[in-house]
């Protein structure tokens, strides 16, 4: 029995350590200083995007799909992100987030469906931001915990993508692009 219990707890450090370790949760924004191009919030979130992604749920399967248009405007340190989200199975969300630049490379953000502010970093090439979120009743209502990580490629666009949990378990994941669109609306 001694032996037995040994191993289950072998194999649960053992996966302890992946989950920490080696897997999305597991990066830091100090992985990605002096990446580049550098990210800046007022200049990479500005202007008019399209958006296309993908939500998996708690099996690692799609369950649903979006395709958003968004519009970023700055008046000093204070910025808004207005998204309009149009899922696969009909169902249209808006949002509008309230952001704040802070102290170094940190900064906050408030949305309607967000509990508290968001927590963000940006460092090189990446943003990184944690927050609590209620899902609308038709998702359930739920309030998940999030990680977002956003990253920068070469060519503008902004490749994000975010774990949602409840309890610390992984409940959905989602994949999407950000593509800046020139001449205002996306």
């Amino acid at each position: 029995m001694k032996i037995l219990t040994a191993l289950l707890l072998l194999i649960l450090a053992a996966t302890l350590a992946k989950t920490l370790l080696m897997s999305f949760r597991a990066q830091s924004p100090e992985d990605y200083a002096g990446t580049s191009p550098a990210f800046s919030l007022k200049e990479h979130l500005s202007g008019s995007f399209a958006s296309e992604g993908l939500i998996y749920g708690p099996k690692g399967r799609v369950t649903n799909s979006f395709v958003a248009e968004m519009v970023g405007t700055w008046d000093g340190d204070t910025g808004t992100l207005t998204e309009k989200f149009t899922y696969s199975n009909g169902r249209e969300q808006n949002r509008k987030w309230f952001l704040k630049l802070g102290e170094g490379n940190t900064f906050t953000a408030t949305a309607e469906d967000i509990v508290g502010e968001a927590k963000g970093v940006v460092s090189g090439s990446t943003v990184s931001m944690q927050y609590q979120i209620v899902l609308p009743p038709e998702a359930g209502g739920h309030t998940l915990t999030a990680t977002d990580w956003l990253y920068l490629t070469q060519d503008g666009v902004i490749m994000n993508k975010s774990e949602m949990r409840k309890f610390g378990l992984k409940v959905a994941e989602l994949i999407a692009t950000m593509r800046p669109v020139s001449g205002g609306q996306p």
